[in-house]
């Protein structure tokens, strides 16, 4: 019941083209993220990377550059640390042990202007699922609800200041 009434209030989607941010903000760029967690999907941290790319381009409406030369006013950065599965509960009844798969990544925004800034994000989101189901089965389902997460994460990050 917590964990639906939590997901209800979660927001889905943020949009910040209302001039709340800089109008020196233009152009940024995302770099892949690195893999420090060896047993996420092989292309886990390019999927994420991609996720956040599309995030700050629809939900905060900059232009993306693929190179320094290009002069981007922000360079997000960042790695994929941890990605756990665990069990929640160990109980008689084996119907409502629950698993948790949990993601734990890290990020710097580099804001070149209007000040020069720096910004340390670390984002852990999970999604639980029972533990009688296959977690690959299941796998895109979870990592698109803890992805949701994580990308809003970091647009409320780069957006805290502004």
């Amino acid at each position: 019941m917590t964990s639906i009434l939590l997901t209800s209030c979660w927001p889905t989607s943020l949009s910040f083209q209302d001039g709340s941010v800089p109008p020196e903000w233009q152009r940024f760029m995302v770099t892949t993220l690195e893999s420090k967690a060896p047993n996420a999907p092989i292309s886990y941290a390019n999927e994420l990377s991609e996720l956040i790319k599309d995030g700050v381009q629809n939900r905060v409406g900059l232009n993306l550059v693929s190179s320094e030369a290009d002069d981007p006013q922000i360079t997000i950065t960042g790695s994929v640390d941890s990605y756990n599965i665990t069990p929640l509960s160990l109980q008689e009844d084996a119907s409502d042990v629950k698993n948790r798969l949990t993601i734990r990544s890290s990020f710097q925004i580099f804001i070149t202007s209007p000040e020069e800034d720096v910004m340390e994000l670390s984002s852990s989101r999970f999604a639980d699922f029972d533990a009688s189901q296959d977690v690959g089965a299941i796998q895109a389902e979870l990592l698109e609800e803890i992805n949701d997460q994580i990308v809003q994460d970091v647009l409320n990050k780069l957006l805290s200041n502004w």
